[in-house]
């Protein structure tokens, strides 16, 4: 009966009144990114856009992205939950109602935003609720944080064409990945950002289904 609870108790999301309170300022984290050695926070050169996706753990899932050509930064953080500017550790409780997230600075002109989705799409499974493989919580849900209009639009029509996908591979799921205007991201702490470059061999926790995502366009 305890596992039971714990595990309904990281899978469900918080309420305003369940959430933790959170801090008025920021948690400390890295300046610039390690790899590329960029500033890790804006204000951004003109004419760069923002995305951000959530798809397990970020550590795994920043990596994905910083090495494309025409993606300027990538920073590891927190997104669509409710406690201000949490700590990693106050994620963990699943009472911040936030996911892993990363944000990919990218230029359009270089690389598209639905070159971004069919990443997003192939590297995880988006039919996992609430968890990715073994890694289970709220934090760990599939989820893109759109900056536009646009954006918005053609993340919904991407989740449509990779369910069709899908559905003509023999894949059972549906998509369950949340598809939302962003609220607002929190950096992470400077360890994990660019976790993958500072340690090596670490554990991705990241598979796809294996299904391909169809040209978006």
């Amino acid at each position: 009966m305890f596992l039971v609870e714990m595990f309904q108790r990281k899978t469900t999301m918080p309420t305003a009144v369940e959430a933790l309170e959170g801090r008025a300022h920021p948690v400390e984290t890295a300046s610039t990114h390690f790899v590329n050695g960029r500033p890790l926070k804006g204000p951004f050169p003109d004419g760069l856009e923002i995305a951000y996706f959530a798809m397990g753990r970020f550590s795994a899932a920043e990596k994905l992205f910083w090495p494309l050509d025409g993606v300027h930064v990538t920073a590891a953080g927190y997104a669509g939950g409710l406690t201000p500017n949490p700590t990693y550790q106050e994620l963990m409780t699943s009472l911040t109602g936030h996911t892993e997230t990363v944000q990919v600075v990218f230029d359009p002109d270089a690389i598209t935003y639905r070159a971004l989705l069919r990443i997003f799409f192939e590297s995880h499974d988006p039919t996992q609720s609430m968890r990715q493989g073994n890694d289970i919580g709220t934090f760990f849900r599939s989820a893109i944080f759109t900056t536009s209009a646009l954006q918005l639009e053609q993340a919904e029509a991407a989740r449509q064409a990779y369910q069709t996908a899908l559905t003509a591979a023999g894949h059972g799921g549906r998509i369950v990945s949340q598809i939302a205007p962003d609220t607002g991201f929190y950096y992470a702490e400077t360890n994990h950002q660019q976790h993958a470059a500072r340690n090596p061999g670490a554990r991705t926790g990241l598979k796809g289904t294996g299904v391909a995502c169809p040209d978006l366009g």
